[in-house]
């Protein structure tokens, strides 16, 4: 088998034969010294080594490696979720419609509401916004993780409510409405805990994590359209600031009607 040189001096390269390895001599090209290396010296590529594994009697691997399973479409799946959709927003209408009806029981109607919305649109998003190069969650694992991410996103509407109260009082929600400065810090920590939530549950990256509480964020103020309500708490419609509009009966002063004055003479 020849051995390959090349010349340190020109960079020439070209082939010796076995008989040579170890000696020294002139380039063919620029005529300076040239020490061929040993046979020892060579690389040597070897042939790839069997597989590892239990072998039969030929040598052959009996073991078969695992294959990642990809979750596919599934059309009755879609064909659920499209009808729980549809559904949600004719209750949604009917329970807009009877607002009045409900009184102080709607409190508790959107509450049930916001935690039997969490779990199915958590599986929802997960379908789709998952990683496809992980294995994706099945069965009782996926069962438990959307029930969590769901009940965790239903109460963060708890969270909503009660720092609002504790930090600008019942006044902002009730009379004056939140101002748009307010708005955004309480859901700043709605979805700052809402996208740690898919991080953690779904083995999503950040900004997917972000898209997947953001669906379910979405959906419900959808909702409250329908219902008829504000797009969030604390938007009161019906409230005036102070100056701005008429006065409640109780608080209108009227002027006093003066005597009728007698004809002059």
């Amino acid at each position: 088998m020849p051995i390959h040189v090349t010349c340190p001096t020109c960079h020439t390269r070209f082939n010796v034969g076995d008989q040579h390895a170890g000696k020294t001599g002139a380039c063919p090209k620029c005529k300076g010294q040239i020490k061929i290396p040993e046979k020892g010296d060579e690389v040597v590529i070897h042939a790839p080594d069997s597989e590892a594994g239990a072998k039969d009697a030929k040598g052959r691997n009996v073991l078969k490696p695992l294959k990642r399973k990809e979750a596919k479409f599934n059309l009755n799946t879609a064909l659920v979720v499209g009808g729980a959709v549809l559904l949600a927003i004719a209750i949604a209408f009917v329970i807009g419609r009877s607002q009045q009806q409900l009184g102080d029981k709607l409190v508790y109607v959107l509450a049930g509401g916001a935690l039997l919305l969490g779990p199915p649109l958590a599986y929802a998003g997960y379908s789709f916004l998952r990683d496809d190069e992980l294995e994706p969650y099945r069965g009782v694992a996926l069962l438990v993780r959307c029930l969590i991410s769901g009940i965790v996103y239903a109460c963060l509407w708890g969270v909503y409510w009660f720092l609002g109260y504790q930090v600008w009082g019942s006044d902002a929600y009730v009379n004056t409405g939140l101002e748009l400065w307010q708005f955004g810090v309480l859901l700043a920590v709605m979805i700052g805990i809402g996208t740690f939530t898919a991080f953690v549950a779904f083995d999503l990256d950040p900004i997917t994590a972000f898209f997947h509480y953001a669906l379910y964020l979405a959906s419900a103020v959808l909702l409250r359209l329908v219902m008829a309500l504000t797009l969030l708490p604390g938007m009161a419609s019906g409230a005036k600031s102070p100056g701005v509009g008429p006065l409640p009966p109780q608080q209108q002063h009227t002027q006093p009607a003066l005597p009728p004055q007698l004809p002059h003479k």
